[in-house]
Order: structure tokens, then sequence, then C-alpha cells
């Protein structure tokens, strides 16, 4: 198998299994703000115990993120050296300073938010809660500067040695390409929180285990989650989508299945798009609403892949279209259930309608889902580039690699990551089995 293959597969592997992580976490901090706002305004003990059980589960996935995180940044100089060395003065920046300020911040915070309550007070304690959050929130956005320099190259000098460095820090730090991602992908993470949350209240409103508990749990979830997944649809999605019109067409193109140039451009909204005899069998579309969407006009033109160069298509555009229409698909449908359960909750009706509360229980994955294939689409529509028209990405591997030495460290990746996995669900079995009420040990 070629070696640029396997790197590929590599790293997807590593990073849709890290990516499993910082979502919630990033969600939960701000949720543990609001939760530990609400019991120092209220004097609420329920919502301080709250915090303090969530905070467990937060520190879990914080850990578990981090351990999966660190292997991703080796893997630029084991398998992607030549994209190091071509771009490294660039990346290295932005990465450094996620683990610099953000990473730095959120770690030393965390051990304050679990354990320093008793020692410095409610106050000391909210700041620690903000703190985490802002750091969680600096390190995504830090990550979001790096990737988006890789969609869209600015603020950069090519050097007659062949690579790049910066020629404009602020221009790389604040790239037009981040707000869109970042908000977007700060919105899937509060859903993904808000979800988790929502859910397990309701798991424990259905075993009727930790009632009070549970009844904060699915209220903050659902009020949260309706707000988040309104906005992840509009502006941040509408946002993202037009960036992608703009500044990426043949992704565009290739997300929507979209072959041929069209006036009036459909929306498929199923299909399976066929490269080879370039259309879509079984298409179910709306006619003229991909002009209204991206150039929001209704007989826009909007540009097939047949208006670029075959080199230039993304190389695998039924995977790149399904992911885009699994993250679309369950973004439509996460307002919907918020809808209904924030009905249910202001008829009062919600903690005592099971079918609700199996809808919220088993909506719970779907967010996860959500985000691993909405990283899938902004990496496959990148392709064939791993700088956005500045490097291709079968230049960017490293030159000595082999088969076998790439296919070895993804074997054992694979184990030491299903280890991993095991420990972190046997971890999150127990705080759930244990559930928010307070140990012996707790301070009420």
């Amino acid at each position: 198998m070629d070696p640029l293959l396997l790197s590929r597969l590599h790293f997807a592997f590593t990073i849709v299994f890290h990516y499993l992580f910082p979502p919630l976490t990033m969600g939960l901090a701000l949720l543990l703000v609001i939760l530990k706002s609400v019991a120092i305004l209220r004097h609420d003990q329920t919502a301080n115990q709250a915090v303090r059980f969530w905070s467990r589960i937060f520190a879990a996935n914080f850990i578990v993120g981090v351990v999966t995180g660190i292997p991703m940044e080796f893997q630029f100089g084991t398998n992607w050296a030549q994209f190091s060395t071509f771009a490294g003065n660039v990346i290295g920046q932005t990465v450094a300073m996620e683990g610099a300020f953000a990473f730095f911040l959120e770690s030393a915070f965390v051990g304050l938010l679990l354990f320093g309550e008793r020692r410095f007070g409610q106050g000391v304690h909210w700041l620690s809660a903000v703190m985490v959050w802002l750091g969680t929130w600096a390190s995504g956005f830090f990550i979001i500067a790096t990737n988006a320099w890789m969609q869209h190259p600015v603020g950069y000098t090519l050097l007659s040695s062949g690579g790049l460095e910066i020629s404009n820090y602020w221009e790389v730090l604040f790239n037009g390409w981040i707000t869109p991602q970042y908000f977007h992908t700060m919105g899937g993470a509060v859903i993904t929180g808000a979800f988790v949350m929502a859910g397990l209240g309701a798991y424990y409103l259905l075993l009727r285990q930790h009632e009070q508990y549970a009844r904060l749990f699915v209220t903050l979830g659902v009020v949260v989650g309706l707000f988040a997944t309104a906005l992840q649809v509009f502006p941040t999605g509408d946002a993202e989508g037009r960036q992608v019109t703009a500044l990426q067409p043949t992704k565009l193109a290739a997300m929507e299945g979209l072959f041929q140039t069209q006036q009036g451009a459909s929306i498929v909204i199923l299909g399976q798009p066929d490269a080879s005899t370039q259309t879509i069998d079984n298409a179910i579309s709306i006619p003229q609403v991909l002009g209204i969407l991206t150039y929001r006009r209704w007989n826009a033109e909007v540009q097939g892949l047949d208006a670029f160069p075959r080199d230039q298509w993304p190389d695998s555009i039924a995977l790149l279209f399904y992911a885009y229409h699994i993250m679309v698909g369950l973004g439509t449908l996460f307002p919907v259930v918020m809808l209904v359960g924030a009905f249910l909750l202001w008829r009062r009706r919600l903690f005592e309608s099971r079918w609700a509360l199996w809808l919220l229980l088993l909506a719970t994955p779907f967010p996860f889902i959500a985000n691993i294939a909405g990283w899938l689409t902004a990496e496959l529509g990148r392709q064939p580039w791993i700088i956005y028209g500045l490097l291709h990405t079968s230049d960017g591997v490293s030159p000595l690699l082999t088969t076998g030495n790439v296919l070895f460290s993804l074997i054992g990746f694979a184990g030491m990551y299903m280890v991993i996995g095991i420990l972190w669900l046997l971890v999150m079995s127990q705080e759930i089995v244990r559930g928010p009420a307070p140990q012996p040990e707790e301070k009420v």
C-alpha cells in the first residue's frame, strides 16, 4: 500500500478518535460556568453539587483529549516532514501559542476547579470555572487558526530556499477564514455539551434516580441546546457556507455533488454521487435553493466541478458528499429535538414525557457524529492540497517513509487508543453509576 495513503489514514484515525473529546470539554466548560453562576447567585446547593459532578466528567475527557492529541503533532515530523519543512515557520507559531498560553491556562485552573473549592471558597471556584472555559476556547482558537491558515494561507513570504516564513503575523492570527470556522466549531462543542447533559438527565429521570439533579441537567441542556442549535444553522453555518463558496469553490461543488455548472442550481438532499459518470444517482433535490444559499439569488450561476481542472477536484468526492450531508442532516435535526424539548419544558410536561426523555437520551451520540463529519468535510474538501493552493498533499509526506513504518505505527496507535477508549468508558460508567449526589467526603 502507498505510504502516502497510509499516512493519510493514520492521521485521519488519530484525529477522529481525538476529536471525540475536545468538543465535549469545550461545551461542558461553558455549561460549568453557567451552573456555578447559578449556584452562587441563587445559593443553590443542587447546582453547586452539579458543578462538582460535571467537573469530574470534564476532567476525564480533558485528560483523554490531551493524551490523544499530542501524537498528532508528532506526526508532522514523522509522517509529514516535507510539510513541516515547508510551512513549519508559520504553523509552528500558532501551535506553540496553543500550548504556551491556552493549554497551560486550562491545565492550571482544572486543578483549582477539582480541588480548590473548600480551600479557596466559592469566588475562586467560580473564577477557576471561567478560566477553564477561557482556556479551552482559547486552545480551540489557536488550533482553528492553524487549520484556517492551511485552508486559506495568508501573511506569508515564499523564501528562495522553497519554504515559507511569516510576513504579517497579525494577518495569520486573524485570518478571515477563522471567524466563521471558529464560531461554527465552538457552536458544535456547545451543542455536544448540551446534548450530553440533557441526555444524562433524561437517563436518570427514566430510571427515577437523582431526579432533582436530573431536572436541572435536562433544563439547562435543553435551553442552552436550543440557542446553540439555532445559531449553528444561522449565522455560523451560513457564514461557513458562503466562505467556502468564495474561497474554495471546488469544495462547494463536491460537497453538493454539483458536477456541471448550473444557473439556479438545485440543492441535493439525498443521493449517491458517481464521479465516473459525473451524476447523482437517485437524487432527491430542491430546485434553485443552492443559488439562494450561496449568492442570495434564485438564478445565480454556481460553478460545478466541470469548471475546474480534474487534478484540482477533491480526490474522494463520494466520502466528502456523504460527510457533508450527514453533518447538515444532523444539524437540521438538532434544533427540532431541542425545540420539542423546550416546548414540553415550557408546558411543564417534559419531565413526565417518557417518549421525549427517550428522544433526548437517544440523540446524545449524534453531535459527536456531526462534529466528526464536519471535520471530514473541511479536510476532504481541501484536497488535493495540504495547504490550499500552495502545497499538494502528495508533496508533504516524509520522503523516506515506507509502508512498513506507517503500518507498524498505525497498528500500535490503534491498540493504544483501544485501551484508552476502554478505560474512558469504564471511568464514565463509574461516574454515571455513582451519580451527582454528594458522597460522604464531599462538603454539601
